[in-house]
């Protein structure tokens, strides 16, 4: 069977019906249905009730091994980990409470007593707080930490201290200076400190509890971390790419497809009940009826128009074994910005699966808000980036339906090509990309990249990011820029991909992914919030040569580019400090990255192809960015 190439008025008008005929579908059927009206008994050991992804060991569950729990005399739970045994001690929405390892209650445990080490399923929560004890280092000590009420051993209630009564030095695991997502308690013996205790301090609240939070989590493209319909995916704080799921209000469950899902929650005669039990009986039959006469009459013309345009849709073929023309004539080689008619494949899952070898960890290029993106190979040979879209409900899979059918009609030489998409009923939607030969910004940088091309790369996007903000409607945001998401062509220009294609989408972010961007090319790391703030500061205190790329050899680049360097790192910190009510946009980042690349054109740097100025040709951005700050207008968005 052929491929079909389906030009993008006809199929977006296409895909669009068929999507509503089949939510149609799904809302008539859903009313007919009826939902269980009480959630499944949980396993049960002494007074714990043990959810899903929990399980005990005895049970057939099919959760991860790594949440098996074992309950000895019917009443203590116990989690293994590492060859160590640890008592649970309470279970709360994101993690569990554990005592120290076979070890009797005393005032300071040893640092290697917890020997816990993080992977993708459990981590060390942040909202520990422990005490540590005789340390060399004071500097590590937290004013105010002190004044949470922490119990004493035991808990009990005569050994309660407060107001830093003799907790040693107070350090909360939040703070992060001393301690990092992935680390031990051991970490604290470089600050020669000899024991330590720990509580739990909920957020929000001054009352610690005895022991040793860890969060857990699943990661996000496991099967087990699939959330029901009616949850929400909220992502772990301390275990990168793992997620939770969360019902919604108005549901009741663990949230996970896999598990209890979630069921419809209320109130009746004073009690919680669930599913069929919430709903109104009085009158179902006539409002079934009243909706079915509203929604049958849009179900047919839908059905009509769908029809009407799939007849009337041109459609080529591709014989087996043909590659995609990718020639110039038939992509954009303009810099300009500008619409027009652009063919784009609709591909099947299958298709995707088998060109990613099952969207497997080994093909995974990045990963951020936005979703996942994977190399792959087509049947063809064709090489090509696939992005796995991030999706949370319906409303958004017809919103990103529409958007991508928007982008790839987008031409402009600094946006990776569309090549094609997949909107499949019951999967993430995926946006197919062309391959640019260099590979992503983020591994050149972690292999050596000479400043003139950094700075001209980041130009390139700033205009790029400003010319879909400003002139285009409704506006496109990228919502996650960063270097994982920038592609490199033989030339070393930049080739953006990665679209959050949601609507939802806010300027502030934006600016502030535009900073954390800036930040990478001048120190040629990867930034993490806090290295962002301590990043910001060393800039702000003129200590810029701290954190500079070593690579880069600072004091022996020319003088030039080491204030060049200073300007780059200015306007990451502009971007921070002013990005968010407007006083510093995209368009002041592209105008000045501009006129910084623009000075590199004389200096040495290897250009090649056009001048970097002709990313705004044809453009009205063109006369803004020459414009002095005083005299631009931004729209508002």
């Amino acid at each position: 069977m052929h491929p079909l190439f389906l030009p993008s008025s006809s199929s977006s008008s296409a895909l669009f019906l068929l999507l509503l005929l089949l939510l149609t579908l799904q809302t008539l059927t859903s009313i007919s249905l009826s939902q269980p009206e009480a959630l499944p008994s949980p396993e049960k050991c002494g007074n714990f009730s043990i959810s899903f992804p929990f399980h005990l060991s005895s049970s057939s569950s099919s959760s991860p091994v790594p949440f098996r729990l074992t309950c000895a005399n019917s009443s203590t739970l116990f989690l293994h980990r590492n060859h160590q045994t640890y008592r649970v001690i309470e279970f709360f929405t994101d993690g569990l409470l554990v005592d120290f390892p076979s070890s009797p209650c005393r005032q300071f445990n040893d640092l290697r007593s917890f020997p816990f080490s993080t992977n993708q399923f459990f981590s060390i929560s942040f909202e520990n707080v422990i005490s540590l004890y005789d340390c060399e280092d004071s500097s590590l000590c937290k004013a105010g930490c002190e004044s949470n009420v922490l119990f004493g051993c035991d808990g009990r209630e005569e050994d309660e201290t407060s107001g830093g009564g003799d907790i040693g030095c107070c350090y909360p695991l939040s703070d992060h200076s001393a301690w990092r997502p992935g680390d031990d308690f051991s970490v604290f013996g470089k600050y020669g400190c000899r024991g330590f205790s720990s509580w739990v301090v909920p957020r929000g609240r001054n009352r610690g509890k005895r022991g040793v939070k860890l969060e857990w989590a699943i990661p996000r493209n496991s099967s087990e971390g699939t959330c029901d319909p009616e949850a929400r995916t909220v992502n772990a704080t301390a275990i990168q790419g793992s997620v939770r799921c969360v019902c919604r209000d108005g549901f009741a469950g663990d949230g996970f497809v896999h598990g209890n899902g979630c069921l419809r929650s209320c109130y009746r005669d004073g009690n919680e009940v669930y599913g069929n039990k919430c709903e109104i009986k009085k009158h179902n039959g006539k409002k079934l009826t009243v909706l079915a006469g509203v929604l049958a009459p849009l179900f047919i013309l839908g059905s009509l128009l769908a029809l009407f345009c799939l007849l009337k849709r041109p459609v080529t073929t591709t014989h087996e074994g043909q590659h995609f023309d990718h020639s110039p004539t038939t992509t954009t080689t303009s810099v300009s910005f500008r619409k027009g008619y652009t063919k784009t494949r609709l591909f099947t899952y299958r298709e995707l699966e088998e060109a990613t070898k099952g969207f497997q960890d080994s093909q995974k290029l990045t990963q951020g808000k936005t979703g996942t993106i994977y190399s792959g190979n087509l049947k063809n040979g064709t090489r090509v980036l696939v992005h796995k879209v991030l999706c949370e409900n319906q409303i958004e899979f017809l919103e990103i339906s529409s958007q991508i059918d928007h982008l790839s009609a987008v031409l402009h030489r600094n946006l990776a090509r569309i090549i094609g998409f997949c909107m499949d009923i019951g999967y993430n939607p995926v946006v197919v990309y062309e391959y640019p030969v260099n590979g992503s910004l983020e591994d050149r940088l972690r292999l050596g990249l000479d400043w003139c091309k950094r700075v001209n790369i980041v130009a390139e996007v700033a205009g790029l990011l400003a010319l879909l903000q400003y002139e285009n409607y409704p506006p496109i945001l990228h919502n996650n820029i960063g270097s994982g998401y920038i592609f490199l062509d033989e030339d070393f220009q930049a080739k953006v991909t990665g679209f959050g294609l949601q609507r939802k989408q806010r300027t502030d972010s934006c600016m502030y992914d535009v900073a954390v961007l800036l930040l990478e090319i001048v120190t040629g790391s990867k930034q993490r919030e806090e290295n962002v703030t301590q990043a910001l500061q060393r800039i702000r205190c003129g200590k810029l040569e701290e954190i500079v790329d070593p690579s880069l050899y600072f004091h022996e680049q020319p003088v030039v580019y080491r204030e060049q360097i200073g300007l780059v790192a200015d306007i990451a910190t502009r971007c921070v400090l002013f990005g968010g009510d407007g006083k510093f946009g995209m368009v002041d980042a592209a105008r000045e990255l501009l006129q910084i690349a623009e000075n590199n054109g004389g200096g040495g740097c290897d250009k090649k192809g056009d001048g970097i100025e002709e990313t705004f040709s044809n453009s009205s951005l063109l006369q803004m960015i020459s414009m002095s700050p005083d005299s631009i207008y931004l729209p508002k968005t």
